[in-house]
This record gives C-alpha cells, sequence and structure tokens, in this order.
C-alpha cells in the first residue's frame, strides 16, 4: 500500500474492516482485541499510528521493529489467544510519518483473547458471552470454509494413510524435529485439523480436507464427484490438444503429477540468487498448482485447469471470493481460501506463508517472461503467466512460438522446391539444378542464413518449428540462425509475437561454394 491508497482509506474512516490505532512503545490489549474481532467476522486492516478521527501521528521509526516483533509474540502466546490468528505487517510512508499496517484475514476457526471472544460489528469490537452467539460464530465459520465439513460415518480405512510415512518426512525436512514425526497416524490427522467437531450437530470425524488431502480415490469421487483437474497443454493442435492429464487424487500425489507433468512441456530457465541458482520456472509452477490445491471450493462442479498455451500458462478453479477483480501486488489481501489444506501444505513445505503465492508469481515471472503475472478473482480464479519460448529474446517484440499450426508437409516442400529453384535463377547459372534430394541440394549449395531469407520471403509468417523442418535443422539451430539475422539487422518483426511478420530488410546476396 502507498500513501495515496493510505490518503483514500484515511477519507473513509473507521469501518467493519478498518481500525484506526494510536501506538507508542508496543500496541495497547484493544489492537488484540480487534485482531480478535477481524479474525472471527470477514477480516480487516488495523493502522498502528492513526487516530480515532484519521490524523496520522506516526510511530517512532527506532520501535518500528519492536512493535512488528511484540504483535508476533503476543499472537503466538496461547496463553493470550487460543488460536493464533494468521497476521501480515508492512510499513507504509505518509508525509513523513511512519505507519504500520497489521492485515488479519478471516480465520478458520473462533478466536479468544484473554479467554475473551470478540466479534466485529460496524467499527466496534463487541464482547460475546452469550453461549448461543458463540455456536452462531462456529456454525457461520463451518459454513464459509466447506473444508471443515464434518462427514461422521467416515473410517481410517477410507484413507490412505500409506502416504504418511511421505508426509513426515517432507515435514521433516522442512522443520527439523518437527512434531508429527512422533505422532502416530490418527494424532497426526487430529494436529493437522483433519479430524474435527461439528459444532451445529456436535458430531466428530474426519472433514473435507482429510479426504482431499488423504481420501483413497473411490472416497473422493463420491464425496467431492465433480473433483478433477485438467492439465492440458495446446500449442501445436488449437482445435483439440497435444497432450492431456487429468488428475482426481488426492492433493498430495495430484500435486506431483501436475507439476511432473508441466515441467517436461514448459522451458527452463535459471537466475542467480545471491550464490544461489534458482529455476523461476519450478518456483512458478509450483506456486500455480499449489495455488490450484489450497484456495479451491472442492464442493463445486467447476473443475480445475492447468492450460499450457502459446502464449503462456493459464490456471482456473472455482473460489469463494472475498474480494472481486484483478488483483494488485501493491493493494493485495491475501485470505485463505481453506486454512487447514493451507496450513498442512505449509508444514510439508509445498507452500509458504499466506500472501507468499502471489508475491513469487510476481518475483519470478519478469525474469521468467519478461512481463507480470495477471491475476483475478472471483466465482473463478484465474491466473495467467506469460512464457518466453525462445531463449535470450526479452523485448515487446520479440518472437515466441506462433498460435498457430504447422502447414501440411506437402506444402512445405512445395515452398523449400521454390527457394531452391530461385536461388538458382539468381546465380544465373543454367547447368546448376535441382538435386533429387531437396535437402542434399541445399546443405550443399546454400548457406543456411540465406536459405532463411528466402524462407521469410515466400512466408513472412512462418514459424521457428515450420522454418526448422524446411530447412532439416533442429530448432535451437534455426533458433540461433533466426537471432544472427535479427542482430545483424537483416530481418525485423512487424507486430506482435503472435499475429505479426517477418520483413527482410537487406536483400540476400547468393554466393556460390
Amino acid at each position: 500500500m502507498n500513501a495515496t491508497e493510505l490518503s483514500t482509506v484515511l477519507e473513509c474512516g473507521e469501518n467493519i474492516s478498518v481500525e484506526f490505532k494510536r501506538c507508542g512503545v508496543q500496541p495497547e490489549a484493544d489492537t488484540f482485541e480487534t485482531v480478535c474481532s477481524f479474525n472471527n467476522r470477514f477480516g480487516g486492516s488495523i493502522y498502528l499510528g492513526v487516530l480515532n478521527d484519521g490524523t496520522v501521528e506516526g510511530i517512532d521509526r527506532e520501535q518500528a521493529i519492536a512493535i512488528e516483533r511484540n504483535l508476533v509474540n503476543v499472537i503466538g502466546n496461547p496463553k493470550l489467544f487460543n488460536v493464533a490468528p494468521a497476521i501480515e505487517t508492512e510499513r507504509i510512508e505518509y508525509d513523513g510519518r511512519l505507519v504500520i499496517r497489521v492485515w488479519v484475514p478471516a480465520g478458520p476457526a473462533v478466536v479468544s483473547f484473554k479467554h475473551v471472544i470478540y466479534d466485529r460489528v460496524a467499527d466496534v469490537d463487541r464482547r460475546i458471552t452469550s453461549e448461543t452467539q458463540i455456536a452462531q460464530m462456529h456454525i457461520r465459520k463451518q459454513n464459509h470454509f466447506s473444508e471443515q465439513r464434518v462427514y461422521r460415518y467416515l473410517k481410517p480405512s477410507d484413507f490412505r494413510f500409506d502416504l504418511l510415512p511421505r508426509v513426515r518426512k517432507l515435514a521433516a525436512l522442512k522443520t527439523p524435529g518437527h512434531p508429527w514425526t512422533e505422532m502416530d497416524d490418527m494424532e497426526l490427522m487430529r494436529s493437522a485439523d483433519l479430524y474435527g467437531v461439528n459444532y451445529d450437530t456436535g458430531e466428530e470425524g474426519f472433514n473435507l480436507a482429510a479426504v482431499m488431502l488423504l481420501g483413497k480415490d473411490e472416497v473422493i469421487s463420491r464425496i467431492a464427484p465433480a473433483y478433477k483437474t485438467d492439465v492440458i497443454v495446446r500449442r501445436e493442435n488449437l482445435d483439440r490438444y497435444d497432450d492431456r492429464l487429468i488428475v482426481a487424487t488426492n492433493l498430495i500425489e495430484a500435486q506431483a503429477r501436475i507439476s511432473e507433468f508441466a515441467k517436461r512441456y514448459l522451458p527452463d530457465r535459471f537466475m542467480l540468487e545471491g550464490d544461489q541458482t534458482v529455476s523461476p520456472r519450478d518456483i512458478i509452477i509450483r506456486e500455480l498448482v499449489s495455488n490450484l490445491m489450497i484456495h479451491r471450493e472442492f464442493v463445486s462442479p467447476y473443475p480445475a485447469k492447468f492450460l499450457i498455451l502459446n502464449d503462456g500458462i493459464r490456471t482456473e478453479n472455482a473460489s469463494k471470493a472475498i474480494f472481486q477483480g484483478q488483483l494488485a501486488i501493491t493493494s493485495f489481501k491475501p485470505v485463505s481460501k481453506n486454512p487447514f489444506i493451507a496450513k498442512f501444505f505449509r508444514n510439508i513445505g509445498l507452500a509458504d506463508e499466506l500472501g507468499s503465492g502471489m508475491r513469487n508469481l510476481y518475483k519470478y515471472s519478469k525474469p521468467y517472461s519478461g512481463k507480470d503475472p495477471v491475476l483475478d478473482d472471483g466465482d473463478v480464479f484465474e491466473a495467467f503467466v506469460p512464457v518466453r519460448w525462445v531463449e535470450g529474446n526479452t523485448d515487446e517484440g520479440d518472437v515466441t512460438a506462433h498460435d498457430e499450426t504447422a502447414r501440411d508437409p506437402s506444402e512445405r516442400e512445395h515452398d523449400l522446391n521454390e527457394t531452391v529453384n530461385t536461388l538458382n535463377e539468381q546465380e544465373n547459372d543454367p547447368d546448376e539444378t535441382v538435386n533429387e534430394t531437396v535437402n542434399e541440394t541445399v546443405n550443399e549449395t546454400v548457406p543456411r542464413e540465406l536459405r532463411l531469407l528466402e524462407l521469410l520471403r515466400l512466408n513472412p509468417s512462418i514459424t521457428y518449428r515450420q522454418a526448422a523442418t524446411a530447412l532439416d535443422v533442429s530448432y535451437a539451430t534455426v533458433w540461433r540462425t533466426f537471432h544472427v539475422l535479427r542482430e545483424s539487422k537483416t530481418i525485423e518483426r512487424v507486430g506482435s509475437d503472435r499475429r505479426g511478420t517477418w520483413r527482410v530488410l537487406t536483400p540476400p546476396q547468393p554466393s556460390r561454394k
């Protein structure tokens, strides 16, 4: 958030999701009451260093770290909070003063502070003491988070407990000495909130989160019959697909299958972070696939999709949106759609803290493709990450794979024959004839760059793959040839990557060997 956005918030004043707090050396108790009430209602933002009337007083810059540390310590203290709410903080410069924004998302459980439950009503943190009201809050939470739905007749035999050794190993790799490594199967399920209570009926049992994470395939298909993830590669055959994978198994195995499938079809690049080499492709795949697993409405009939297209990667999944419209990194307010599943993924190292997925997509999309991702939330959450299919080109006019299918082989052969005939005429050699084998003639008599220039004259819309086929060389070789001609200002790209054409700037100068 920047100063302009904060100014708009200050003008609107406090409401059900905005609270202003004066802050000295450390936050006062009423700040934590608001954290509790925001968690129990719809979430919201607390602005430390702002008076009730919207006047920015600011906080002592030297105390900023201590204030942020105090927030984390108090919220994580089990003697003060029965369940630790999730929070994120950010610092905002406003008219020479420092404001700390504390973002509190709505949580999956009813939270109390110092054994008192608070709810947010208008711009007030209200103490809730009635058993009826507390029960209604639990019901409200369950209705919002469908992953908490309890199925009383599910038994341990309905689950893939054979996956739990892998889960323990991953948890130990993420956090040495992780408590799950010492728990038996049922203790782990309870610790992960996969075995819970339906506060509407008082029934105990495994919940929907448990089914999706560890359920056997036949159990998943009965409880969530529409659940599947459709992974499609559509780059050559645009009417149908080049390859396809349909995944309808538990989330742990689904995450691995989709990730491995995507890596086979997406180009890999490496970048340095300090002295470490990282793969932006692998990080982007991890975040997109984890989002499909974590932030998804599993009771919706809308199937999730992971599409690899000519212009990039596109994902779609059913969502229960808190916000509608395109998400911006500067104003994004992360809300966990399935907190139990998200926590499970974080424990085994397949996800990080709330909001990190979007930050990683913005961070690594630029070095991977030269462009930012596009994220749109609503009843269907859509994510798009561009892909630069050709190594070395990052400018807007650079070429990626085009959105067109290869022509019929007979047409390519005809164009190649035409090319050879044209070259022979330009050399004015009546005795020079086209050999019986086209590739042999071309390779023996004409430099590759010249042959490519003639192909571009015949077909300015030719793709790299078509050119490689016509010249009988590899994709990498034809890309290098394009790159040489472009660097030497012999050719240029006119129009967009997908719909543009090539223009030959320098007339070819054929020469005989």
